[in-house]
């Protein structure tokens, strides 16, 4: 499993470098720059140059951060593509929208690898057919990192409400496949900036799914998911135990609890103690 530590993704529009600041010091796990969906069409070469500076700064320099291109099947993902390879700071992650084949990550791994070796894909699927392909999108590339779900437009696709009852089934395949490949999955924002209880409720819904973590579009909504997908010390303390007698099992079965636990037990504990720690701290990302 890829563990390394990733609950929240706070979203700013690369036409706000005002804001570029705020999402540093947000609590996020990621600060991305978009260039698609914040950004209208008439903006899109000007948002390049605004990404361009940030990444030639201190801020995008400083600590891990990402940036989503507009889809490589228009022609201004590509225009992206091609911008990226001359930032002075690459970024850590792209994010690719609206994947919906293995072949889009190939054509961004294709354009970037000779300038950007080292970059990590996410992949936002938000159509019919992304989400049919999920298992096969997360198996495309090596250096893939995350599955995303994208409820608005998938949910526009379909012509239903961006609830989170009617998308159950589109986010279950996301997360399974996602889990196939060994990679985070990612739940979309919440879309109500001003309603903290329901950035709580689609957050606890989304890591009893299996998400590893959820977009924020604004800095409250990063101070909620972060707690919400950081364990507690008593679950902390519990996963410990559970490693502890895995070690003096003789036949892969032991007692923790009052309760009998087997292997995946034993790899899910360490998994989260792998990424969390001791104390519940997320390790430290290293800097480029």
């Amino acid at each position: 499993m890829y563990t390394r530590y990733c609950r929240s993704v706070l979203c700013t529009p690369a036409t706000s470098p005002e804001r570029y600041a705020k999402c540093h010091r947000s609590g996020a796990d990621i600060c991305l720059v978009d260039l698609e969906d914040s950004v209208s069409v008439r903006r899109k070469q000007e948002a390049r140059s605004e990404a361009g500076a940030f990444f030639s700064s201190a801020l995008g320099m400083a600590r891990h951060c990402a940036i989503r291109i507009n889809p490589v099947t228009e022609s201004e993902g590509l225009h992206d593509l091609l911008a990226i390879q001359d930032y002075p700071v690459k970024p850590a992650t792209v994010l690719v929208p609206k994947v919906e084949s293995p072949r889009d990550l190939e054509i961004v791994e294709q354009v970037l690898r000779p300038r950007c070796p080292g970059v990590e894909l996410f992949a936002v699927l938000e159509t019919p057919r992304g989400v049919e392909h999920a298992a096969q999108i997360a198996a495309a590339c090596g250096n893939l990192r995350a599955l995303i779900f994208g409820a608005a437009d998938y949910a526009a696709v379909l012509g239903i409400n961006v609830d989170w009852e009617p998308l159950v089934h589109a986010r279950a395949r996301v997360v399974n496949g996602a889990h196939t490949a060994g990679i985070h999955a990612i739940d979309s924002p919440t879309f109500d900036l001003t309603d903290t209880k329901a950035t709580y409720r689609e957050a606890e819904l989304a890591l009893a799914l299996g998400f590893s973590g959820k977009i924020a579009l604004n800095p409250a909504q990063v101070t909620v998911i972060n707690e919400v997908f950081s364990p507690g010390m008593e679950q902390l303390e519990r996963a410990a135990r559970i490693v502890d007698a895995a070690r003096h099992s003789a036949d892969g079965v032991t007692t923790v609890d009052g309760g009998m636990l087997g292997r995946p037990f034993f790899e899910a504990s360490r998994r989260l103690l792998d990424e969390f720690g001791a104390s519940g701290d997320a390790p430290q990302v290293a800097h480029r």
